[in-house]
């Protein structure tokens, strides 16, 4: 169905994006300040309007159809950029009172959160900083769902996905900012048998392994890379924290792998041998990727800006190859 903008009556649009958001009628007039008679008019105008039901009754709410839940990332996103354009919300950082959510691995946290609290303390003393455990390699459902400003770490299927989309002319609503380069090597400790000889392919296939999956999946992404030259490693266990790999292997003969910028910082990194993978394994591209619709706020732009600088302190002594 042909709609006319010129004609079209963006109001509408707010109404659905507050039963979208709340599923509920009765709540999303009470945002709107107007009443729930209003607010089924508005609805019934924009079904008319679009040629579809938009939301069905489900219990005490709503059910979107699917083309509403189609349209609704897109008319979220046009709505903020709207409003940031006519009335751009200020962000004072020395008073600002603003909670940030960022979800990562402990690993990335170690690199970060130390500088972003400096920053902080500096710049912004009234902020408050959460973390979240990272427990994807995609952060888009957190993202969408709102449980987190930001996501943090290494999301190379996403940021292929994203890179494919800006090719071809296709707008996703997520975006992404590099932060630090780093590598993944295998991790053993310092007197385990397989520390003073050359670690082969074989010799890697034939150890015992500790895991670190955020998922609790045995099966990660060195795999992938195994699978693809037609071998396998045996995982004897499985960890969901870098820290808590690092520690156990530090104490038994199994081999893990880990961000080689991370060992150093366990306070443990003295009982560890590090040894470069038996097999070619992409550079680790930490990234903070956002939803769109988050980004045009002067809070965030802050944010970003702050974890760029965190980066750069952390690596600031590091050689040129540990960050680009």
């Amino acid at each position: 169905m042909n709609v006319n903008f010129r004609t079209f009556d963006l109001n509408l649009l707010r109404v659905f994006d507050e039963v979208m958001a709340e599923r509920n009628l009765t709540r999303a007039a009470r945002n709107l300040s107007i009443t729930q008679p209003a607010v089924s008019n508005a609805l019934r105008r924009l079904r008319e309007l679009l040629g579809d039901e938009l939301v069905h009754r489900a219990g005490a709410g709503v059910q979107p159809t699917p083309r509403a839940q189609a349209l609704w990332p897109a008319v979220r996103e046009a709505l903020r950029q709207l409003q940031h354009t006519l009335a751009p919300a200020e962000f004072d950082a020395a008073s600002a009172r603003t909670i940030f959510v960022l979800a990562m691995a402990d690993a990335t946290a170690a690199e970060l959160v130390p500088g972003l609290v400096t920053i902080g303390e500096h710049e912004a003393p009234g902020i408050s900083l959460r973390t979240l455990p990272l427990t994807t390699r995609d952060p888009r459902p957190l993202l969408e769902e709102e449980a987190a400003d930001m996501a943090i770490g290494y999301f190379p299927a996403l940021l292929a996905n994203l890179a494919a989309a800006a090719q071809s002319g296709e707008s996703l609503p997520f975006d992404s900012q590099r932060l630090y380069v780093s590598q993944y090597v295998c991790v053993m400790r310092r007197d385990h048998p397989l520390a003073a000889a050359p670690l082969t392919l074989d010799v890697y296939c034939n150890a015992r392994h500790l895991l670190v999956s955020f998922s609790g999946r045995p099966f990660g992404f060195v795999d992938q890379t195994l699978g693809a030259l037609g071998r396998e490693r045996r995982i004897v266990a499985t960890v969901n924290q870098f820290f808590t790999a690092g520690r156990v292997v530090a104490g038994s003969d199994l081999l893990t792998v880990l961000p080689r910028h991370f060992v150093g910082m366990t306070g443990y990194g003295e009982q560890l041998v590090l040894r470069e993978l038996p097999f070619d394994q992409p550079l680790m591209h930490v990234d903070a990727v956002w939803h769109r619709r988050a980004q045009y706020g002067h809070a965030h732009e802050w944010l970003r800006g702050a974890l760029v600088r965190s980066a750069d302190m952390a690596f600031a002594t590091r050689p040129a190859t540990m960050h680009s």
